[in-house]
């Protein structure tokens, strides 16, 4: 096909060369841009050119190489729009559903532009019959003008010097943030870049992330998402985003940039000013399923493509879907071509937009072989030999909604994994539930039980107490029940068992006495994230004391319920204050991120003590029948002179010593400074009894502390 003319007048097409099957998608290489999309079930493919006009040109692919079909247009240039129509058998009983009336998206698209219509023409079957997509003659209504196109872009762009921050795991801090509700409404945020990547990586946000010594930031999902048609007709949007259809393309709605590809580019600064200023970028990644849903969803790609390759069909009637995300559908990450993306994506971030690490979605559907979570699992096989994503940041959010899903410990080696028993030991301590002592001391020390067999080190927990699912520290401290009444769903939605703990009061109160409780939990279990062993993870807002008002599933809440409130870093200060100096505590200290689990074995050294003991209140050692006792308070021991692991140069690692002491009783507690050979004089480092966590303490050991209800108290030794 040659010297056709678009139906615009725009431009003349001088030739269509066969181009490559590989890279997929459109690539442009400064002279023209090759095309290239699979299908095993396609018997006809045809590249759509959308003018500006909204016309098209239709271009069929005729070379097709390993069921990927492919051409090189050598004057296509950035800023095209385009999609592809693929015709092939229309038999949702036999799993397939291709429908050449629909325009689709390029899977490998890293752009899109327009928006979503949902009409009859988004639907491959009639939305007034009772078939319900299950079978029957799809009614062949058109999507163009209706859905959205994908676009060339521009892949050139001038990194400078950038280079990855490669923050060991040990020495990581996370700030979990939204791009639009991080910026939206920030003072020193300029108005046109709130929301925006651009605004997220303005100087005034990226100086309150370094003020709080963090050292990445792991942004909630950014690849091109749908906001769903049920959540429209009720006003609202898919805030989170997990509802990706788009897995190269920066989600066009948070780019400053309007015009055609420019999100690209933005998302790239922002990138390259977090570097430089020290901070990995972190992204969380929705793999384990895409926008189209269930049988009743839209055909937006994946699903007219090739609807059995990419998707998990249920076994013996291929018209539905296996849902192990609660969402309507699988990827099939079984699939070699599905898998494929899910890599070539990956690399694309790593290699393309410079990002440091992912946090898997439902990381537990990625390895479902069959229907069993496998440690073998191509997919984890795949990671693992990997050179280039087998060097980043991989962060399993390690279970699903499916049977057997929950699989926190049990990821391969290479992993590190959002530590729910962390979360939940740590809100059942503080709400000062009853037997979680020994957990809790578990949990302390960087959970060996559930990663050391694997191989792995302390840093493989990515410890956490709240993140954007569920409530804010604020509401953790402030409410014992969900409020998600704005959600329309009459408060059925969202997690029930919170094991949070109001203080007395439901929601707001003017008491002074419970809210001087509720600031004393925030501070403690604040403490507790940066004193244990392992990877913190701070979600955004918390250090400054966010509210959603008891709403604790905020994912359709585009609104000021879910974006920070800047006002609270100057009412809520001390807290701010607090956080800065907990982890800036952290990072002065060693003993507080090691590198290897303690052993609990004596150190040959003068004063022959263990890495790591165990305190009654009258400092003796504790006894397994002190440990069933039910006690709400403990004390241990962290000998700065026993970390094993050398630093990177190879030299030992000495710290100071310290006394950590905890009390989740509502009354005060006297603990005795322990003697002997522990130390002769401590000094106070932290009290959370105290608004920023400050203590000028001194104590001679055997000398008794009274320590105040419900707080922390480290001590330093100093003789």
């Amino acid at each position: 096909m040659v010297d056709r003319l678009m139906p615009s007048g725009e431009r003349t097409i001088p030739a269509v060369w066969p181009g490559t099957p590989y890279p997929l998608g459109a690539t442009y290489d400064g002279a023209g841009t090759n095309f290239s999309l699979f299908s095993e079930v396609a018997e006809r493919v045809e590249l759509c050119l959308i003018g500006k006009d909204g016309r098209e040109q239709r271009i069929d692919l005729d070379e097709v190489d390993g069921y990927v079909w492919h051409c090189y247009l050598p004057t296509i240039t950035p800023g095209q729009r385009y999609g592809f129509r693929v015709h092939g058998p229309w038999d949702p009983v036999a799993g397939h559903r291709c429908d050449p009336s629909k325009l689709l998206l390029d899977p490998y698209g890293k752009s899109f532009d327009g928006d979503f219509e949902f009409t009859q023409a988004l639907y491959s079957y009639d939305l007034q019959a009772d078939d319900l997509a299950t079978g029957g003659v799809p009614p062949r209504v058109d999507s163009l003008g209706h859905t959205m196109t994908s676009v060339v872009i521009n892949p050139f762009f001038q990194w400078g010097s950038d280079r990855p921050p490669r923050t060991p795991y040990h020495e990581t801090v996370i700030y979990e943030a939204h791009v639009k509700g991080m910026t939206q409404t920030h003072p020193g945020v300029p108005e046109e870049l709130r929301g925006t990547y651009a605004g997220l990586g303005h100087p005034a946000v990226i100086d309150h992330l370094r003020s709080l010594n963090v050292t990445a930031i792991e942004l909630m999902p950014v690849h091109q998402f749908m906001h769903d048609h049920r959540l429209i007709d009720l006003g609202l949007r898919n805030y989170w985003g997990y509802n990706t259809f788009g897995f190269f393309a920066p989600h066009n709605q948070y780019a400053a940039t309007r015009n055609a590809g420019g999100a690209v580019a933005e998302f790239k600064t922002m990138v390259r000013a977090f570097h430089e200023a020290g901070i990995e970028v972190i992204l969380d990644v929705v793999y384990n399923h895409t926008a189209e849903g269930n049988h009743l969803g839209p055909t937006i790609n994946f699903r007219g493509i090739d609807n059995a390759a990419y998707y998990r069909l249920l076994d013996g009637d291929l018209r539905y879907y296996k849902d192990f995300t609660g969402t309507g559908n699988s990827l099939s990450a079984r699939h070699p071509h599905t898998l494929q993306l899910i890599m070539d994506s990956l690399r694309y971030w790593v290699l393309d937009m410079h990002v440091d690490g992912f946090r898997f979605d439902l990381a537990s559907t990625l390895a479902r072989e069959f229907y069993d979570v496998d440690r073998l699992s191509a997919f984890f096989d795949i990671i693992q030999q990997d050179p280039v994503i087998s060097q980043v940041k991989l962060i399993a959010e390690p279970w699903d909604v499916g049977e057997g899903g929950y699989q926190v410990g049990n990821f391969p080696g290479l992993w590190t994994e959002w530590n729910g028993k962390y979360r939940d030991t740590v809100r059942d301590f503080w709400r000062g539930e009853p037997a979680t002592l020994g957990e809790f001391a578990s949990r302390l020390t960087g959970s060996s039980d559930l990663y050391e067999a694997t191989g792995r080190r302390p840093s493989a927990s990515i410890n956490f107490v709240t993140c954007h699912d569920g409530f804010t520290l604020n509401d953790l401290v402030s409410y014992n029940e969900k409020h998600n009444e704005a959600n329309g769903e009459d408060n059925r939605d969202g997690e029930s068992h919170n094991r949070s703990w109001n203080c007395g009061v439901e929601g707001p109160t003017d008491d002074a006495e419970i809210l001087e409780l509720r600031e004393k939990q925030m501070r403690n279990i604040l403490a507790t994230l940066m004193l244990s062993q392992g990877t913190p993870m701070i979600a955004h807002g918390d250090e400054m004391g966010r509210t959603q008002r008891g709403n604790n599933n905020v994912y359709c809440q585009d609104s000021e319920l879910s974006w920070m409130d800047w006002s609270l870093c100057e009412t809520n200060a001390d807290l701010v204050e607090f956080t800065r100096r907990m982890v800036k505590f952290r990072k002065d200290h060693p003993a507080f991120r090691r590198r290897r689990f303690f052993d609990g074995n004596v150190v040959h050294t003068e004063d022959q003590i263990r890495d790591i003991e165990w305190l009654t209140q009258s400092g003796t050692e504790m006894t397994p029948e002190d440990w069933g006792s039910g006690f709400k308070c403990v004390s241990v021991f962290v000998n700065g002179d026993a970390i094993p692991a050398p630093d990177i140069r190879g030299e030992k690692v000495v710290d100071d010593s310290f006394l950590l002491c905890f009390n989740a009783h509502d009354k005060a507690v006297d603990f005795v400074a322990p003697d002997g050979d522990y130390a002769k004089e401590w000094a106070g480092a932290v009290d959370t009894a105290d608004p920023q966590g400050v203590s000028t303490l001194e104590v001679v050991a055997g000398e008794t502390i009274t320590l105040s209800p419900r707080s922390v108290l480290v001590l330093r030794k100093v003789a």
